[in-house]
């Protein structure tokens, strides 16, 4: 009888605890949503893209909370894994395309001159394919995720992950607030979105941190190196989130160039890289 209650007790509270997660993943869909808003009213609230890019990065770190808190509690899901999918297409493709498209074309939309049209259409196509990549990159993780995992898969992610892409733009946006105002800069613009769009969709290496184990490492280092990194991030947050972003972006292709390089050396041994894996985050 009490070995049946104690079941009973442990079915409940696993169900319970079932929910935190999705919690999360909410929060995470509060904050594109919400992000959303702020990016439409940036032309009459001042500060509005930076809130919008603010709240990007919130749910940034939802994301980041609530597999792990699946993972930590054993209640992982189908349902979670697809409604996490969902909510990151929100949050990490629509929300940053849109405030892209307002931030970075807004103030020409209404320059005359074939220029500034050509732009224009170029700010549509780019925030347009950035909403279709990160889609297609997570419906291929959706795929790939019920396959078999190797190292390789923990060691690496397969193209940019989509909250990193987000996270670029968001990263810009809070970094000079002040939106584009000139062609030349807009066309810039478009052609980095494009750039963040292709990375996701390829298969470009990107580290994935996951084999890291703080507990690995000593723990007064971490402890003091964390609490330098929140320090850094709290009072400038500029600078530092729009260096973060930056040298995770481009660590991909540096390291793919170095391997293209290393390859045409003398006595080099090309090093297999594998087609598929981790796509996520």
């Amino acid at each position: 009888m009490k070995r049946t209650r104690r079941i009973q007790d442990q079915v409940r509270i696993r169900r319970s605890l079932s929910i935190v997660p999705s919690l999360f993943t909410i929060g995470n869909i509060f904050c594109g949503y919400y992000s959303i808003i702020w990016t439409l009213r940036g032309n009459t609230v001042m500060g509005a893209w930076d809130r919008a890019a603010i709240l990007i990065g919130i749910g940034y770190i939802l994301d980041g909370l609530d597999g792990r808190i699946a993972r930590l509690t054993k209640t992982s899901s189908e349902f979670g894994v697809q409604l996490d999918s969902l909510a990151d297409v929100i949050t990490f493709g629509v929300a940053p395309a849109i405030l892209a498209f307002s931030w970075g074309f807004g103030k020409i939309e209404g320059l005359d001159g074939d220029p500034a049209n050509h732009v224009l259409q170029l700010g549509f196509l780019a925030t347009l394919a950035f909403v279709v990549c990160g889609a297609l990159r997570l419906a291929r993780f959706n795929v790939q995720s019920k396959r078999p995992v190797d190292a390789n898969t923990k060691r690496y992610f397969v193209g940019l992950p989509i909250p990193m892409g987000a996270g670029m733009i968001a990263a810009i946006v809070h970094f000079l607030k002040t939106p584009i105002q000139n062609v030349g800069s807009a066309l810039l613009w478009g052609l980095l979105i494009l750039l963040i769009a292709f990375l996701m969709i390829s298969t470009v290496r990107y580290f994935s941190f996951k084999e890291f184990d703080i507990r690995k490492a000593k723990p007064s280092l971490a402890l003091a190196a964390t609490a330098m990194l929140i320090g850094l991030i709290i009072f400038y947050s500029e600078e530092m989130l729009l260096a973060m972003a930056t040298i995770y972006v481009s660590s991909g292709p540096i390291a793919k160039l170095f391997q293209v390089v290393r390859r045409f050396l003398p006595g080099s041994v090309a090093s297999s890289e594998p087609a598929h894996g981790n796509i996520k985050n």
